[in-house]
Parts: structure tokens; sequence; C-alpha cells
């Protein structure tokens, strides 16, 4: 999932060698993980207080741990959709973890303020879904997964109805195997020098960039 930033204008100067490896196999594989903990609670399967409490010690060191490492190595590669996605998803993983911690103790967090920060992170990723559309196919149907999944629990939440459950536990797994398959495509891809898991092109054309004012 390499996003860094458009090749630099002729006569520009060359961009510094990014001070750390393409992290975003690492995010990527603590994300799958994340998730693949939540696919049993998300079933219906597993849903005791030791289950929620299994989970959402995943949720801390994979979901937040992985991707926070992630996106700070992002940042500081100057790859601004890779670390800002990375780190916006650390910090809702924080979240998870918290929330499957006091669920498993009895202690169910806000309905009413979780359907407010869900809509919030809709909007966020909608966003972040186009952006990611200007360097992959791939990237844009990892975002497109996440909003269906934030779109079925606000209707979940407003309609007052389990209907989406079963919608929402399937986009789970979609996106443990999007995100598996995006990690595995740039480790080996990068280890062998060549093509061996094929890597989507962009879905959108992007324009020749932003004058450096405008950054």
């Amino acid at each position: 999932m390499e996003v860094d930033a458009k090749p630099a204008a002729p006569g520009s100067p060359l961009p510094a060698t990014p001070p750390f490896a393409e992290p975003a196999p690492l995010g990527l594989l603590c994300l799958s993980i994340g998730c693949a903990a939540l696919v049993p609670i998300a079933l219906g399967i597993a849903v005791t207080p030791e289950a929620l409490r299994t989970a959402s010690m995943f949720c801390l060191l994979f979901g937040a741990g992985g991707q926070f490492l992630a996106g700070m190595m992002s940042l500081a590669n100057k790859n601004l959709l890779g670390g800002t996605l990375f780190t916006t998803f650390a910090f809702n993983w924080i979240y998870n973890w918290w929330s499957l911690s006091n669920l498993a103790e009895g202690r169910p967090a806000s309905a009413d303020v979780i359907f407010s920060v869900d809509i919030c992170f809709l909007v966020i990723f909608i966003v972040l879904t186009f952006a990611f559309g200007y360097f992959s196919k791939a990237l844009f149907l990892f975002l497109l997964d996440i909003d269906v999944l934030y779109l079925g629990r606000i209707l979940g939440h407003a309609l007052h109805t389990h209907a989406f459950t079963t919608m929402i536990a399937g986009c789970t797994i979609v996106l443990v195997a999007i995100a598996l398959y995006l990690a595995f495509a740039t480790l080996l891809n990068t280890s062998a020098g060549r093509v061996i898991i094929p890597m989507p092109g962009p879905l959108f054309k992007a324009g020749p960039g932003l004058p450096p004012s405008t950054h």
C-alpha cells in the first residue's frame, strides 16, 4: 500500500530517502489480526466475558499498537494518506479495546455517543476512499468495505434493528481478506523484485499536482 506523494516536478530537488522501510504491510497485517479477533463476536459465536476480554487484548496490541507504529513511520516517510489512515485507525482500535473490556464487565458504552462518532467516521472514510482511489483500485475497495461496515452500524442504530449484524460481520471478514492480500502483495513483490501478486492500478486519474504553496 504505497501511497506516497506524486513524483517531484522537473527541476525540483530529489526527495530524501525515507527513514523507514515501507510500513504498510505491518499496519495491514495488524489490522487483519485485530479484525480476525472481532469476527467470532460479530458472528455471535463467542460473546462471553472471556471472549470479549481476549478480543480486547488483540485490539489493543495489534490493532492500536501495530497501526499506530505503522502510522508514525508512514508520516515520517512523508506518506500523508497512509499515515493519516493508520493513525486514525489506531485510536479507533484503542476505543475497541476499551469498549470490549468494559462490556466484559457488564458496562456497555453509550450507544448514542457511538452513533454520533460513527457518522463522523463514515464521513472521514468516504473522503479517504476517494483519495486512495487515485493510487489503487484495491485500496479503494479496502476503504469502500469500511464505508459499508460503518453504514451498517449507523443504520442498525438508527432503525433499532439487528438486521445489519450479518452484513457487518461479512464486511469484517472481507476486510481481513483485503488487508492480507495487500500486505502479502507488497511483501512478496518487493522481496521477489517482480509481480507475484498483482496490484491493480489507480481507479481515478490524478492531476499534475499542486504548487508547493497549496500543500
